[in-house]
């Protein structure tokens, strides 16, 4: 499929959003080598400054990527930062419900695969959230944030015990949209609050290695906020 011509206003902008079409449509697929600057100068009649400024754009975004000698080839069909505006525009449920399927598995493999180092951390960060909890201070939203930042840091201890880098990439990715929703429910009197209890009950099923005890420790800590926010939107 040939390119169309790029306008003369932002052209490096211009070319960026074609040539990311053009990946997302399947003009080239991953391991590919995408065509020269020159040739693709010549396909957007725009310069070669400006294809280099546009390819250098999607090395960064991480769809490319520049082999000294080789030429450009193609590593993503899919622009991350696309994909993490996509979920931050997501609704609270549909966060909670992806933090479900990412935080359970984090819980399963972290189970099998924790080190004593792991279980000192989410220890810690527990009685970090149980201390902050107990401090009675008023419900203000900088008290709301650093209850989620607490909270937050338990969470990752847990998905970074399972010592999968693929999945401890993915859930720091998704960070900001798991304390954003945090921050969301703990304004929001209908939904239960964080409950210690339940997340030492997690940390005990991942101490005691038994990976099915584990992800349904991580599900049931979540399920009465996702009832609560199901219950939220059937009324709404």
């Amino acid at each position: 499929m040939a390119l169309r011509a790029a306008g003369r206003q932002s052209l490096v902008d211009s070319v960026v959003e074609q040539l990311r079409a053009q990946l997302a449509e399947g003009e080239w697929e991953v391991g590919d080598r995408v065509p020269t600057e020159h040739a693709l100068a010549e396909q957007l009649q725009v310069g070669r400054n400006t294809v280099r400024e546009a390819v250098r754009v999607l090395v960064h975004a991480g769809m490319l990527q520049s082999r000294q000698g080789e030429g450009t080839f193609v590593v993503s069909t899919t622009d991350p930062a696309e994909v993490m505006r996509g979920v931050r525009r997501a609704g609270i449920r549909d966060v909670l419900e992806l933090r479900i399927a990412l935080e359970a598995e984090g819980a399963r493999l972290a189970a099998l695969r924790h080190s004593p180092d792991d279980l000192r951390r989410m220890r810690a960060a527990l009685e970090s959230l149980e201390a902050f909890g107990d401090a009675g201070e008023p419900p203000a939203d900088s008290h709301h944030e650093l209850h989620a930042a607490h909270d937050l840091e338990f969470h990752t201890a847990v998905v970074e015990a399972a010592h999968n880098a693929a999945l401890s990439a993915t859930y720091g990715w998704f960070s900001s949209s798991v304390r954003d929703s945090l921050v969301a429910s703990l304004g929001d009197r209908e939904v239960p609050s964080i409950v210690p209890a339940d997340h030492r009950a997690l940390v005990d099923a991942i101490a005691s290695g038994d990976p099915a005890a584990a992800e349904a420790a991580a599900r049931a800590l979540l399920e009465a906020p996702k009832r609560a926010i199901e219950a939220l939107l059937a009324t709404g």
